[in-house]
């Protein structure tokens, strides 16, 4: 007998019952995006904090010692060394601070108004926003370790060179404090980036190097010039 063309074999007819089922499954899998966006925030915040910190024990450090090392070249004496060093301690410590600070105090308001936007595209509380805000960069905490551990690295040369009266020890001994705290400070650098550790601490070590070197010679120069 020949088949109805008008009738369908029910094993090719379409299940509404699993498509729907599906989309339903689908639609009740948890979101897991706004975890996502708060565990990458979380991360950024820790980055932020590392940066400021490794930067600003290597700017106290280096900037300190080679004002140390300049003034040094034309007044040997450890009083005038050591008052070169606190005047760069104190005065890079504030700097670095306030930079931090408006630094990322800008990055603090850029990503406000994304999450602002954010929340009203989402149709969320105002509970969800200052939720979210906790996750945000503080530019507070941000100056206060970039300005602590400016001075920390700074500390380095003062210390090497506070209690030594004859010069020439007295700057050999800052030179040696100064390159191990180098290789220190590039060698964290290298592990927080996960980059190679000891062409990083070279780097950091031969740029270190230079700095102080081109301080003591120029200074040296114009000091001799009778100013």
């Amino acid at each position: 007998m020949a088949s109805n063309p008008s009738q369908v074999d029910p094993q090719t007819k379409p299940s509404t019952k699993s498509t729907l089922d599906v989309e339903q499954a689908i639609c009740m899998e948890p979101d897991n995006s706004a975890d996502l966006n708060v565990e990458v925030r979380d991360h950024s915040n820790r980055a932020q904090w590392l940066r400021a910190s490794v930067l600003g024990a290597n700017d106290g450090l280096l900037s300190t010692a080679a004002l140390m090392i300049g003034v040094g070249s034309v007044r040997k004496d450890v009083k005038t060394m050591i008052l070169t060093g606190i005047a760069g301690l104190l005065g890079g410590a504030f700097s670095m601070a306030m930079g931090e600070f408006v630094s990322v105090y800008s990055q603090y308001d850029i990503e406000l108004s994304d999450l602002k936007r954010e929340n009203e595209a989402t149709n969320g509380t105002q509970d969800d926003l200052e939720e979210s805000k906790k996750h945000l960069p503080s530019p507070i905490q941000a100056a206060v370790a970039s300005g602590v551990t400016f001075a920390v690295g700074a500390a380095v040369p003062l210390l090497a060179a506070a209690f030594i009266r004859n010069y020439d020890v007295r700057l050999a001994v800052v030179l040696v404090a100064v390159s191990l705290a180098l290789l220190g400070f590039g060698w964290m650098a290298a592990a927080l980036g996960e980059a190679p550790p000891l062409k990083s601490a070279l780097r950091v070590l031969v740029g270190g190097w230079i700095a102080m070197g081109v301080t003591y010679g120029l200074t040296k120069l114009i000091g001799s010039t009778g100013l």
